[in-house]
């Protein structure tokens, strides 16, 4: 081994060290409880269940109907944070040298905490004090403020929760989005222009394609994240009404906190993460890869 490698290797040394403490050890303990039977006030005494905490997993109800409403929760959010970010930053590339105040504004809600932003769109929202309704009705969209129940209603605060985090995050996608805007080459645009391609094909067939890498961070980082969410429904509703807007993370938490079974919530939790680390690279695969190949 040369010296610069061993150079290398002891800058590396405290970092990898750092990520197995924070990060290694915290999973494979929770890989090692998921197959004991583990309660949270008496977590020194485990009973070897084997994959009996991962048969009830998959095989509950509850945990299914929350992993479905994860999946609408995080498909609804990464879809309209995609679309007004990515909107916004095609705007934003088409200011040139003007938009730098306008970027400063639209980055503001990523500098509010999760916590705040669900209280303020719990206030939005809720009942009939919310503001949002009364603006609806000033509009002469609805008769009266009790006629929309956003957090209330079964059938709709899955994604009711979900404004606050369109609202929080759209501004982290337009940022990304606009700077992977800015490293197109401007020859390459222009010369699809000379030849006669218009904006909507200068945007599919050059801009889009070259985006390709830019997106697929985007997918996963947001999607990942979005799957995860669990303050910014709490504060709104805590899983209510009747679960409607409980998603994986909040049963877990369900799980180890207030029912105590901490080796169910392993198993859970180490669902989540094969299932999150298989999206992830499913989306590398086919987004990423291709840009690259």
């Amino acid at each position: 081994m040369s010296d610069e490698d061993r150079f290398v290797l002891c800058m590396l040394a405290p970092a990898v060290a750092l990520l197995g403490l924070l990060v290694a050890y915290p999973v494979g303990l929770l890989i090692f409880d998921s197959f004991f039977k583990v309660e949270t006030i008496t977590p020194h005494i485990r009973e070897w269940v084997g994959l009996k905490n991962y048969v009830d997993a998959l095989t509950s109800k509850r945990v299914a109907e929350s992993a479905m409403r994860t999946l609408q929760y995080s498909v609804f959010a990464l879809f309209f944070e995609f679309t007004f970010g990515f909107c916004a930053a095609l705007l934003f590339s088409a200011m040139v040298g003007q938009s730098r105040w306008h970027r400063t504004i639209f980055a503001l809600p990523l500098m509010v905490p999760p916590i705040v932003a669900g209280l303020l769109w719990r206030f939005l929202l809720v009942g009939n004090i919310g503001i949002l309704n009364y603006g609806l009705v000033r509009l002469g969209l609805i008769d009266d403020p009790n006629d929309i129940a956003w957090l209330s209603s079964e059938d709709i605060v899955i994604y009711s929760v979900s404004f606050a985090d369109i609202w929080l995050t759209t501004s982290f996608v337009a940022l990304v989005s606009y700077a992977g805007l800015t490293n197109i080459p401007r020859d390459l645009l222009e010369a699809a222009r000379i030849d006669g391609a218009n904006a909507l094909k200068r945007f599919w067939h050059v801009t889009l394609p070259l985006m390709r890498p830019v997106i697929a961070v985007v997918v996963i980082v947001r999607g990942v994240d979005a799957a995860k969410t669990f303050d910014l429904i709490w504060i709104q509703t805590q899983g209510g009404p009747r679960h409607a807007s409980e998603v994986f993370s909040m049963n877990i938490y369900q799980r180890m906190v207030r029912f105590g079974d901490l080796g169910e919530a392993s198993a859970s939790g180490t669902l989540f993460l094969l299932v999150m680390m298989v999206l992830a690279a499913v989306a590398y695969w086919r987004i990423w890869r291709p840009a690259h190949a």
